[in-house]
């Protein structure tokens, strides 16, 4: 089935280092104008359209079905799942996955369990039995928002802010602006106002968006290599069987190899000191977002938002996602993006390295399927890379390199069991520097430990 396309929106060391508005108020009698309701309108119209079966932007004209509040409650609705679950599905329902499927998904897992275990000496599950469900883009996006929503909640997060607040709460800071001055300007007491209550809505959209876009395009749990937590792997179905179609790949063997690069990623990143400081370093990236007032009002430059239509419209096309992210993107991220971008880059080296390893003996159009997923990565289009960028993630085909000439680099000093000594501590895990010469990894992690005090 074809999906239509949804709307493109926008730690040191590894290992250490909402309600509407009240009904009554300013402008609730009709005799002034509210200056925001041009530009939820125009808002309105830029989400209500682009989620196909969403019914419209909750707080905003169409709202959710059955007019639910953005912010949902306790047992009700969840709308970034519902935004993620209407991009995913395009509107449409999906058949289910055919039972046979599921069985010979279930019979390769197993297949795929006992060789990486065997290639790596990891265990496979974190706490019981692995598990792969076989499942639509719409299952796959209803189970993966609970993924990504502790990141996007960190992005919401502005500094000086207690943690238990409600993300849109101190939103103005950022900007400068304080609402409770009595002597300040009325029009930014207003932005910051607006920024407050749009915060959490944007979370939501995000998440939603973002994860329903990932449901498009992902093979399975693991495209994006981010800690999941529990032992149950997912494939998406229809889009592997599009993926062999459209590459005239076999079948079954695109299956074996989704089921051992998805076990591979598993076993990985259920190392326990690995899963903390991959954690740790998206986490931080994720909370270290600032809102730059200077850049954005640089691209704003004189838009006066009551001015009407046309200038709302202007507003539209200034806050395209590549500006945004360089207004919010600050120095902390900059620190850390190479510590992530490293340590990554060697998530994927090795797990390329073992699907290697084993792949070319036990699946018979290996190279042809390895090279039609490397062609595939390359092809990553710029509203995907951007859902990658503001995870902190850079999946480009010169980390994949970069991680691949590491991993090559201790094999050939120090054979395989020199590259299990990775996962044997916090302390293992290579450095920016060391994962560009693999050379000083092998000479620290043969420095005998420092005394003990």
């Amino acid at each position: 089935m074809s999906s239509e396309d949804p709307p493109e929106f926008p730690n040191d060391g590894p290992g250490g280092p909402y309600e509407p508005d009240d009904a009554e108020g300013a402008g609730a009698s009709g005799d002034q104008p509210d200056p925001s309701a041009g530009l939820f309108g125009v808002l309105g119209e830029m989400f209500s359209g682009g989620f196909p079966g969403a019914g419209g932007m909750p707080g905003l004209p169409g709202g959710f079905p059955g007019g639910q509040p953005f912010a949902g409650g306790a047992g009700g609705p969840d709308p970034a799942r519902q935004i993620a679950m209407a991009v995913a599905s395009g509107g449409s329902s999906e058949p289910n996955v055919d039972p046979l499927v599921r069985i010979e998904y279930e019979s390769l897992l197993r297949v795929a369990e006992l060789q990486i275990a065997d290639r790596t000496g990891l265990q496979v599950s974190q706490s019981g039995p692995l598990r792969l469900r076989p499942v639509t883009r719409t299952a796959w996006a209803t189970a993966s928002v609970d993924a990504y929503r502790p990141y996007m909640a960190k992005m919401a997060q502005m500094p000086g802010t207690d943690p238990g607040m409600d993300p849109g709460m101190n939103l103005g800071s950022g900007f400068g602006i304080d609402p409770t001055d009595p002597d300040g300007d009325p029009s930014t007491a207003w932005l910051s106002g607006l920024l407050a209550a749009m915060a959490p809505m944007m979370v939501g959209v995000t998440t939603g968006t973002m994860v329903g876009r990932l449901a498009l395009r992902s093979l399975g749990t693991y495209d994006l290599p981010i800690p999941r937590g529990d032992d149950e792997l997912l494939v998406i179905v229809p889009n592997v069987e599009a993926f062999a179609a459209d590459w005239s790949l076999p079948a079954e063997d695109l299956r074996l190899w989704i089921c051992l690069h998805e076990v591979a990623h598993h076993a990985v990143l259920g190392v326990p000191h690995l899963r903390t400081a991959l954690t740790n370093l998206l986490s931080r990236h994720a909370g270290a977002f600032r809102n730059d007032g200077s850049a954005l009002q640089d691209q704003l430059g004189d838009i006066d938002l009551t001015s009407g239509p046309e200038a709302l419209a202007r507003l539209q096309e200034a806050l395209d996602p590549e500006m945004v992210l360089g207004a919010v993107r600050s120095p902390e991220q900059e620190a850390l993006l190479p510590h992530l971008e490293a340590l990554v880059a060697v998530v994927i080296g090795y797990v390329d390295h073992v699907m290697d390893d084993i792949g070319g003996t036990l699946i018979g159009s290996y190279r042809q399927v390895t090279e039609a997923v490397r062609r595939r990565r390359v092809g990553t289009g710029d509203a995907d890379r951007f859902v990658e960028r503001i995870l902190g993630l850079n999946l480009t085909l010169e980390q994949v390199d970069r991680g691949s000439a590491f991993v090559a680099g201790v094999v050939e000093r120090s054979g395989t069991d020199g590259l299990g000594r990775l996962w044997a501590g916090a302390q293992n895990l290579p450095t920016p520097s060391e994962v560009d010469a693999p050379g000083l990894w092998l000479a620290r992690i043969d420095l005998p430990d420092p005394p003990q005090p």
